[in-house]
C-alpha cells in the first residue's frame, strides 16, 4: 500500500496555511469575531486569581463584609462574561470550520469530476475517498481545536505570566522552575505523536482503498474462492491501523501523567516557599491571598502548556491533510476547457488526422491514425484485444488528450468546442454498464433538470424499452439498486441506451456487449441498436457479425495501427487481416 510521509522542515507549513486561510476569507467577519473573543478570553482568565487575592488580602483581612459581597458580585459577572464569550468562541469556531470544510469539499469534488480518466487510471479510488471525506473532516479540528485554540492558549499563557511577574517576580520564577522539564517532555511527545498520527492517517487511507476495491470486486473474490486469502490481507492492514492507534494512545498515556507530576512538583515548591514567606511576613510581605492566587495562576498556566502539544498536533495533522488536499487540487490532469465553440447543430462528420496517442507518454497505443467518417455513416472497429479500438472512442470524447495530430468534428478541432456541447452531442454506450443506486429516471437524467419524464419516455420508445419499464413497480421511479443489481444484463443495457439517446446525439459511440443473453433480449438489443444508429454517425466496437455486415465501413486495427478499411465482402476478398480475424472469431458463420 502507498505510504505518505509527514512533511519535514518548518514547524508549520505557512504556504499551505495561507492557502487554507483563502477559504476563510468569505467569512472574514466571523473569523475576526473569533480572534477578538480569543483575546478577550485570554485577558479574562487571569483576572479571577487577582480578584480572589484582592478579596482575601483586603476585604477578608479587614472583615469588610460589604466589600466581600461586592467582589463576589464582580467575580460572578466576570464568570458570566467569560462563559458567554467561551460559548460564542466555541460555537463560532465550529461554525467556521464546518463552513470551510463544506467549501473545500465542494471545490475538491468539482475538481475531481473535471479530471481526465488518465488520473483515475493511476489513483486508487479509496485514496480519493479519504481525501474528500476523512482529510477534509480533519480540517474542521484545525478551526475548533487547532489554530484558534492554540492562539488562545498562547495568549492565556502570556497574560498569566504578565500578572504573575507584576505581582511577585520571585514567586513567578519559582513557579516556572519546573517548566523546562515540561517543555522537554512536551517536545518529545509532540514529535512522537506527530509520527503516530501520520501513521494513523496512512492506515485509514489503506483501509479505505482495500475495502472499496474488494467490495467492488467481490464477485471476483468469490468466483476464485479467495475469501480466506483476502481476509488475511485485510487483517494485516487492519492490524496496522490498530497498532498505529495504540502507539498514539501509548504516548498520551505517558505524557499526561508526566505533565501532572511536573505541575504538582511546581505547586509543591510554591506552597513550601509560600508557607515560609507567610510565616516570615515581616521580611517577605507575602500574603495568603497572593499565595492562593499564585497556586491558581500556576494551575491555569500548566493546563494550556499541557494542551498546547495536543493542539499543535491537531494543527499539524490539519496542515498535513491540507497539503494532501492542495496537492490534489493542484493536479494538472484536468481536461483543458479552453474551447468556446457552441454550434446550434452538429452534423456529425469526424476526422482523425495523423493521431498518435500513448497512455504513459512512451508506449503508443495509437500510431498515425488517419480516419474520415462522413455524416450519418456507420463504421465498425474490429481487431484483437489491445488493438486500440477503445482508445479511439475515448479520444473523441476528450477523456484523454492526444499526443500528436488532430481530431475534428464538422471540420472543427474538438479542442475548440465547448466541452459540454461536444459531449452532449456524442452519445456513448459502453459494454460495462454502470448504474447508480437510484431510480431509472435519475440514472438516465443524472440530475439534469432540463430532461423531463416525457423526454425519457420518448427515448425509451426509440430503443424499445418502454415495455419492460412499464412492467416494473413505480416504472421510471423504480430503484435499480447499486450497479443495477435488480435488473438483468439486457435491461441494464437498454437503460444505458436511453441514457445516451435522451440528448438526441448526432454521433453515437457504441461498445457492443459480448455478454451472453437470451434470444428475446438479444433481439431487443439488436432492434434498439438499429434504431439508435438510424440517421446518426455511428462508431461501433463491433463483436457481432450482423453489426459488422451492416457497417458502411469496417476499420481493421492491429497494435494501434489501421491495417485495412473497407466493407465486409470487400475485405474478405482481400484475404488479409480482416479475413484472418473473421476466420478466427466468426468461423461458426463461415
Amino acid at each position: 500500500m502507498e505510504k505518505e510521509k509527514v512533511s519535514s522542515g518548518n514547524i508549520i507549513d505557512w504556504s499551505v496555511l495561507r492557502r487554507l486561510m483563502h477559504f476563510v476569507s468569505p467569512y472574514r467577519g466571523r473569523f475576526m469575531t473569533v480572534v477578538v473573543l480569543t483575546i478577550v478570553l485570554g485577558i479574562l482568565t487571569p483576572t479571577r486569581p487577582y480578584m480572589v487575592q484582592y478579596t482575601l488580602d483586603n476585604d477578608v483581612a479587614r472583615g469588610d463584609y460589604a466589600g466581600m459581597v461586592k467582589m463576589m458580585i464582580a467575580l460572578l459577572v466576570i464568570l458570566i462574561i467569560h462563559s458567554v464569550a467561551q460559548y460564542a468562541h466555541t460555537y463560532l469556531s465550529g461554525w467556521l470550520g464546518q463552513q470551510v470544510i463544506r467549501d473545500i469539499r465542494s471545490k475538491l469534488y468539482e475538481h475531481i469530476v473535471s479530471l481526465r480518466l488518465k488520473f483515475f487510471d493511476k489513483t486508487p479510488i479509496g485514496r480519493l475517498v479519504t481525501r474528500t471525506i476523512s482529510d477534509v473532516e480533519t480540517l474542521a479540528d484545525v478551526f475548533s481545536e487547532g489554530l484558534a485554540a492554540m492562539v488562545g492558549d498562547l495568549l492565556q499563557i502570556i497574560f498569566i505570566l504578565a500578572f504573575m511577574f507584576y505581582q511577585d517576580w520571585r514567586l513567578a520564577l519559582l513557579s516556572l522552575s519546573t517548566i523546562p522539564l515540561l517543555l522537554v517532555s512536551t517536545y518529545i511527545f509532540k514529535e512522537k505523536i506527530k509520527v503516530a498520527f501520520n501513521d494513523v492517517r496512512n492506515a485509514v487511507a489503506n483501509l479505505n482503498t482495500f475495502v472499496q476495491e474488494h467490495i467492488t470486486g467481490m464477485n471476483i473474490v468469490q468466483i476464485f474462492g479467495s475469501e480466506a486469502r483476502e481476509f488475511e490481507k485485510f487483517k494485516e492492514i487492519n492490524g496496522e491501523h490498530k497498532h498505529a492507534n495504540l502507539r498514539s494512545v501509548l504516548y498520551y498515556s505517558i505524557y499526561y501523567p508526566v505533565a501532572e507530576i511536573i505541575a504538582a512538583a511546581g505547586i509543591g515548591l510554591l506552597v513550601w516557599y509560600g508557607a515560609k514567606g507567610i510565616i516570615n511576613y515581616e521580611t517577605t510581605h507575602l500574603t495568603i491571598g497572593k499565595l492562593i492566587a499564585f497556586i491558581m495562576y500556576i494551575q491555569m498556566f500548566f493546563r494550556p502548556i499541557r494542551m498546547i502539544a495536543d493542539r499543535y498536533n491537531t494543527l499539524q495533522m490539519g496542515i498535513v491533510s491540507s497539503s494532501r488536499i492542495m496537492n490534489l487540487l493542484d493536479s494538472t490532469e484536468d481536461v483543458q476547457q479552453n474551447g468556446d465553440v457552441k454550434p446550434a447543430l452538429i452534423h456529425g462528420s469526424v476526422r482523425f488526422d495523423h493521431v498518435w496517442f500513448a497512455y504513459n507518454e512512451s508506449n503508443y497505443v495509437l500510431k498515425d491514425i488517419n480516419l474520415d467518417i462522413k455524416t450519418g455513416e456507420t463504421i465498425a472497429l474490429v481487431g484483437a484485444t489491445g488493438a486500440g479500438k477503445s482508445s479511439i472512442i475515448n479520444l473523441l470524447n476528450r477523456f484523454y488528450e492526444i499526443n500528436r495530430g488532430t481530431i475534428s468534428v464538422d471540420g472543427i478541432d474538438i479542442k475548440e468546442y465547448d466541452l459540454g456541447t461536444l459531449r452532449r452531442n456524442i452519445g456513448v454506450v459502453l459494454q460495462d454498464v454502470f448504474l447508480f443506486s437510484d431510480t431509472i429516471y435519475n440514472n438516465v437524467t443524472l440530475g439534469n433538470k432540463e430532461l423531463t419524464e416525457e423526454m425519457v419516455w420518448r427515448a425509451a420508445d426509440l430503443v424499445g424499452a418502454r415495455k419492460f419499464i412499464e412492467r416494473l413497480p413505480d416504472k421510471l421511479n423504480y430503484n435499480v439498486m447499486e450497479r443495477g443489481a435488480t435488473l438483468s444484463v439486457g435491461q441494464r443495457q437498454l437503460i444505458s441506451f436511453i441514457r445516451a439517446m435522451v440528448y438526441d446525439p448526432r454521433i453515437l459511440i457504441l461498445d457492443e456487449a459480448t455478454s451472453s443473453v437470451d434470444s428475446e433480449t438479444e433481439e431487443m438489443i439488436q432492434n434498439a441498436i438499429a434504431q439508435m444508429m438510424s440517421g446518426r454517425t455511428a462508431i461501433v466496437i463491433a463483436h457481432r457479425l450482423s453489426t459488422i455486415q451492416k457497417a458502411d465501413k469496417i476499420i481493421v486495427m492491429d497494435h494501434g495501427e489501421i491495417k485495412e478499411i473497407g466493407r465486409h465482402e470487400e475485405l474478405l476478398g482481400r484475404d488479409g487481416y480482416y479475413s484472418q480475424l473473421h476466420r478466427m472469431q466468426y468461423k461458426e458463420f463461415v
